[in-house]
């Protein structure tokens, strides 16, 4: 079967895409999604956080939840604000911010793909968190949030998807966070398997974010085809709803890092242990870190410049050389005593969505006592990891735009 095909969508009509669709479930927590969701009765958080439509106190983990998830699914249905295309087709998604935009191309991947790692992982899974994915598939028969993949830029797909995509989109709308959202409809046979065959000759594909979806969209797979005597291969729930964008468009914010003391040292004595490392200068502005090797540093209301020295650097270890793991190794565990970023307590980490502010205010206010800027990591850093078949540290890459719920959905 081939790496990726077409598949007939699940989509909000192009009238009420601008109700429907809605942040990723995993951005917003059950409070905010209740909040964002009032007086909205199309947003998509309905099915993909349908908690909110329950008492504060429900476990978003229970039956219920997953219940009230389907039923509003099929309310949507029935009113006709959802609608399956009755044929396979592609799809093209663009997001713009700002200055930046990326096109992505919406198709469905091959579990077996996934499972035999041409599609490629770099995170850990939380199983609670895997079993919720699981749960929310079977219940809704559907999946509605999408894997957010990437490849290496292919000459061919980016003269096609320019060429598709100088027609009018199917949807356009701006969200409320300002981020611009394109969809266009690719129903020309030769046009899909040009894309088919072209997707299935490349080596690989990298999974950007989505970890749990995949792997639970695996689970469900094994499941039901273990249930399913007549299987083919060729059901849908064999692949996963994906949205696959070029290397070269995908970008990568910093994600920092603030801790709440100096696990017991002076500020004097943090600050030359920290020089056992790295290279210290004072900074007269919030430092955003320019390359590689540099970090920021904040505490006692003071920014510092750190370069860290060269010989810590170590060579031909994808993981080992990631900034996320050079902080770590020299810093955040020998001299903070944080040697578990993932369970530590004393740990909190901020997208660089919310800018170097975010981190002085953390730290001002009394909440955290120092705080790191990061460079961000880099598209081929993370691909590294993941053709070594290698795991990277928790909240190593924060990707912005952020794909949408509720624009298509896979049914099963």
């Amino acid at each position: 079967m081939p790496l990726i095909r077409p598949f007939a969508g699940l989509r909000s009509r192009p009238e009420y895409a601008a109700e429907v669709i809605a942040p990723p479930y995993d951005v917003l927590n059950s409070q905010e999604a209740r909040l964002y969701a009032k007086n909205r009765p199309w947003c998509f958080l309905h099915i993909s956080k349908p908690e909110i439509d329950l008492p504060p106190d429900t476990d978003p983990y229970s039956e219920a939840v997953y219940a009230k998830g389907a039923d509003n699914l099929q309310k949507m249905l029935n009113a006709s604000i959802l609608q399956q295309d009755i044929l396979p087709l592609y799809y093209l998604y663009s997001l713009t911010m700002g200055d930046h935009e990326q096109v992505g191309l919406v198709a469905v991947a091959n579990v077996v793909d996934y499972n035999n790692n041409r599609i490629r992982k770099h995170e850990l899974t939380r199983p609670d968190k895997e079993n919720d994915r699981v749960c929310q598939i079977d219940a809704l028969n559907a999946q509605t949030g999408p894997v957010f993949l990437t490849y290496k830029h292919q000459a061919v797909i980016d003269t096609l998807v320019k060429r598709l995509t100088a027609e009018s989109p199917s949807v356009h709308l701006t969200a409320d966070d300002g981020v611009i959202h394109r969809l266009w409809i690719v129903n020309d046979p030769q046009v899909m398997q040009t894309i088919t065959s072209t997707f299935d000759g490349l080596d690989c594909l990298y999974i950007a974010d989505g970890h749990h979806r995949s792997a639970a969209a695996s689970r469900v797979a094994d499941k039901r085809r273990t249930n399913n005597p007549e299987h083919t291969g060729d059901e849908a729930y064999n692949y996963f709803l994906s949205v696959i964008f070029p290397d070269n468009q995908m970008q990568i914010l910093d994600y920092n890092r603030v801790v709440k003391d100096l696990n017991g040292l002076t500020a004097s004595t943090f600050l030359e242990r920290v020089a056992q490392y790295f290279d210290i200068n004072y900074s007269q502005e919030a430092f955003k870190p320019q390359q590689s090797g540099e970090f920021g540093l904040f505490f006692q209301g003071q920014w510092y410049q750190l370069e860290i020295h060269s010989n810590k650097i170590p060579s031909n270890d994808p993981v080992a050389s990631l900034d996320v793991n050079l902080l770590t190794d020299h810093l955040l565990a020998p001299i903070l005593g944080i040697t578990d970023p993932r369970r530590d307590k004393r740990i909190d980490f901020v997208g660089g969505i919310r800018g170097l502010s975010e981190l002085e205010k953390r730290v001002n206010s009394g909440e955290m006592a120092v705080a790191f800027a990061l460079f961000p990591t880099s598209m081929s850093a993370l691909m590294a990891v993941a053709d070594a078949e290698q795991i990277m540290p928790p909240k190593s890459t924060w990707f912005e735009p952020k794909l949408a719920d509720g624009l298509v959905s896979h049914l099963l």
